[in-house]
């Protein structure tokens, strides 16, 4: 038998290609599904309140250092989509830069951090819909139904089988779709923010608060745990951009687009956050009476109870905004999964079956209808068994994430290696930015799994003592070793060759 070698598999890689829809998403395309995968709407109402309950009126402050690592990771990810434009992102660049174990495991933790999620991301539409329907009828026993074990889990297949569907149709569905959605979340944030400042300085406010400088300089945060604090809320109402980076492969200009539109997905996130942050102050204060900031029940949900007061009659808007943006960011995560399972198929890391191409759409449809049966049956069986295992295991994907987002940022420092200096660009692009924003989300990732040992972090359960978020997140990377073994086992191809397998998948025909 012939030995297998770089040089006899390369060729056949290069000449099949992944067969997705080229040329399907533009630049503004991109940004909107990046947009609409953060969730400015549903993120900020339940991220808001705890931000507000730490560090009071510097809230912006907070938000702005928490941007700042974003910012430097998604440059450098840019920089790396231009010379590998591979819609394996994190899995395929790990790879090139540290050796195909790496990079399988920063494709897992990609791949499970992004199934989850979408059940937390089904379970928050569920709760908005019932609670939609009972603003729109005056009927607040509506709202009650998602406490319905029966009705709540059937309600939630019901959406993420949308999701599966339109995604299963491709990114020309998937645009329009997110053009709907992500177009009335974000108009009715920036009504919100327009419409609390303007009341406010109008004198109708409930606790006015002056604008002050100091609110956006992040040197007024004196305390290390407020920062830390920021820092890890980042990593949950920032996650999601580089969407965009795993659907380079269907954008136009793919070498450009998919990293512009990530730095630009964080960008305008970043101002959305900064405008509902500030209006919300400054119409409501941080008092802990009435509907103020410092109110523990207004911080559970910001915007639907600040909404009567701002928008009056026309408060269920905000319902409809957050119910759209918990549902865009159900169909476009989708997006991530998919794609990266079929580069990782493609190359031989995953079985191929997740390689397969809807014929009709050209879509990564195992892929898509595997992640949202996994989340599917994952959420269904943990709403009648256990929620604190639901709900911790969603704050235990921290962990992957700051996993997976630092190894790619790194990534990019070693892969450029050798250009470091060549200008003054590569010295701030290559170097520069990815390493910090690299040791800042590895420096989160070693402290989340410090904090998650203690019995008291997330929902208080513990297995033994040890807190229940940690042990889920060490089950989920003790199964991806498990996996990567099987693979390793059946297809040792891909861990002999995989820098050479993804190189000359860069080889279009």
């Amino acid at each position: 038998m012939a030995e297998v070698t770089p040089a006899t598999i390369a060729p056949a890689v290069a000449r099949e290609g992944k067969g997705l829809a080229g040329n399907s998403v533009g630049l503004f395309g991109a940004i909107v599904i990046g947009v609409s995968c953060v969730a400015p709407a549903y993120t900020l109402t339940a991220a808001l309140g705890p931000i507000v309950s730490v560090v009071g009126v510097h809230t912006p402050a907070i938000l702005l250092i928490g941007f700042l690592p974003m910012l430097l990771v998604a440059m450098g990810y840019r920089e790396l989509n231009r010379a590998v434009p591979d819609n394996g992102t994190s899995f395929a660049w790990a790879t090139l830069a540290f050796g195909p174990y790496v990079g399988w495991l920063a494709g897992w933790g990609l791949v499970a951090s992004t199934v989850l999620v979408l059940s937390n991301s089904a379970g928050i539409a569920v709760d908005f819909f019932y609670l939609m329907l009972a603003q729109a009828f005056s009927s607040p026993w509506i709202a009650s139904l998602s406490a319905d074990k029966y009705i709540n889990v059937a309600t939630c297949l019901a959406f993420m089988g949308g999701a599966a569907f339109i995604s299963y149709r491709g990114m020309h569905t998937t645009k329009v779709v997110q053009y709907l959605l992500v177009g009335l979340q974000i108009i009715v944030m920036i009504g919100f923010g327009i419409t609390a400042l303007t009341k406010a300085q109008a004198g109708l406010a409930f606790d006015f608060t002056p604008i002050q400088m100091d609110w956006f300089n992040p040197l007024t945060v004196t305390s290390t745990g407020a920062i830390a604090a920021g820092l890890s809320l980042s990593i949950f109402i920032f996650w999601g951009w580089d969407v965009t980076l795993t659907m380079n492969e269907e954008t136009e200009d793919a070498a450009r687009n998919p990293g512009l539109a990530a730095a630009l997905t964080v960008g305008v996130t970043m101002l959305l956050y900064v405008l509902a942050s500030v209006a919300s102050i400054t119409f409501a204060g941080i008092g802990t009476a009435g509907i103020g900031m410092g109110n523990a029940d207004v911080q559970r949900n910001v915007f639907l109870a600040l909404a009567p007061a701002v928008f009056g009659p026309a408060s269920i808007a905000m319902a409809v905004a957050v119910l759209c943006s918990s549902a865009a960011s159900l169909q476009s995560t989708m997006v991530s999964p998919s794609r990266t399972l079929l580069a990782m198929s493609h190359y031989g890391a995953m079985p191929k079956q997740f390689a397969q191409i809807s014929a009709r759409y050209r879509t990564p449809h195992v892929g898509i209808f595997a992640s949202s049966i996994v989340s599917s049956v994952f959420y269904a069986v943990m709403r009648f068994i256990s929620e604190h295992v639901l709900w911790d295991t969603i704050t235990a994907l921290g962990i992957m994430i700051c996993f997976y987002y630092s190894i790619t940022a790194l990534s990019v420092v070693w892969y450029f290696r050798t250009s470091w200096f060549s200008s003054l660009s590569a010295f701030l692009n290559r170097l520069l930015m990815p390493l910090v924003g690299g040791i800042v989300l590895g420096a989160l990732f070693f402290r989340t799994l410090s904090d998650s040992l203690d019995p008291d972090f997330g929902s208080g359960s513990h297995v033994g003592g040890i807190g229940l978020v940690f042990v889920i997140g060490m089950a989920i990377f003790g199964l991806g070793l498990l996996v990567m073994l099987a693979v390793l086992l059946k297809n040792p191809s891909f861990f002999r060759h995989g820098a050479a397998l993804i190189r000359a998948g860069q080889e279009r025909p």
